[in-house]
């Protein structure tokens, strides 16, 4: 295990697998919990990102694709198992709706079917907003509670990178706990992956679509990644509480071993990004070899 990211333990692109490991883990925190409106909701992010949800097309943005979706909810069930451990308590309605909330966190990107111009990407800068939307539609649609739609609000506003967390109005204590370990989970999932890097280039695409200013070309994103997650690190530990510290705790006891993987893969792609932009100004790409993603990116350039 030594050196391994997170995806060691799990397979992340077998989505069957996925489903097992957080089911595993909420029963783990709730051994009676009613998972069925999780698991449908599971189900339904699956025909939605690939193009068989009524009403909307397939996810066409690269970065933020079904595996971000599913690696945030396994990063959101750890860091709620972590807490359960330290005696955190959850109640069962807190436990249907932040697994929900985690599974639709980026619903935001899809476009409906009647949207044909350019891709999701479109929507970076109100894709949080879009997801409030599409997921409350959802929830009433599927018979759950009224009050579920003012609960889920300040939970997914937790992913917004631009907001002030403390400006936020939490009904309850865990309301808070919960919107700050999804915010977590959000940026530890994608910073994690073993293939970020290479991830990175497809993000300057979306960001150019977007209009999210701030970056002249893929390699000064990749330069700025650095300095990008000095800030995340601030804001882990302040705005969003901190949280990250139940990974630990989650990788103890779920499987032996007192370290925080996230962490640990992190500090690598931080570590070989420096080296990259210290030394690959003009041969970057081809220093990013994983999951054959920079072909990916050369073909959709080429028109293939």
């Amino acid at each position: 295990m030594k050196g391994n990211p997170p995806s060691a333990l799990l397979d992340i692109h077998d989505l069957d697998a996925v489903w097992a490991e957080v089911k595993h883990l909420l029963l783990l925190i709730s051994p009676r919990l009613d998972l069925s409106p999780i698991e449908t909701a599971y189900d339904d992010l699956l025909r939605l990102f690939s193009g068989h949800y009524p009403g909307y097309r397939a996810c066409n943005t690269r970065y933020h694709d079904i595996h971000h979706s599913t690696d945030t909810l396994v990063a959101m069930v750890r860091l709620m198992h972590g807490a359960h451990t330290e005696g955190r308590h959850f109640t069962q309605q807190e436990l249907r709706l932040a697994p929900i909330a985690a599974i639709f966190h980026d619903s935001g990107y899809i476009q409906t079917a009647d949207d044909t111009k350019g891709t999701g990407a479109k929507y970076t800068a109100c894709h949080v907003k879009r997801s409030i939307e599409f997921l409350s539609s959802y929830l009433l649609a599927h018979g759950f509670p009224q009050e579920y739609i003012p609960a889920v609000t300040p939970i997914l506003d937790c992913t917004r990178i631009d907001i002030d967390i403390s400006k936020i109005d939490f009904p309850s204590d865990n309301s808070e706990l919960l919107g700050q370990m999804l915010g977590t989970g959000d940026i530890l999932s994608q910073m994690a992956d073993r293939e970020y890097l290479e991830k990175l280039l497809f993000l300057f695409y979306e960001f150019k679509e977007g209009k999210i200013r701030g970056f002249t070309n893929e390699f000064d994103l990749l330069k700025k990644t650095a300095g990008f997650y000095a800030q995340t690190k601030k804001r882990l530990n302040d705005g969003l509480g901190g949280v990250n510290r139940f990974m630990r705790v989650h990788f103890r006891t779920r499987w032996g071993l007192d370290r925080d993987l996230y962490a640990e893969a992190i500090d690598r792609h931080l570590a070989y990004l420096q080296q990259l932009t210290d030394q690959h100004h003009a041969d970057y790409r081809e220093m990013l070899n994983r999951g054959r993603l920079v072909q990916k990116l050369r073909s959709i350039e080429k028109g293939q």
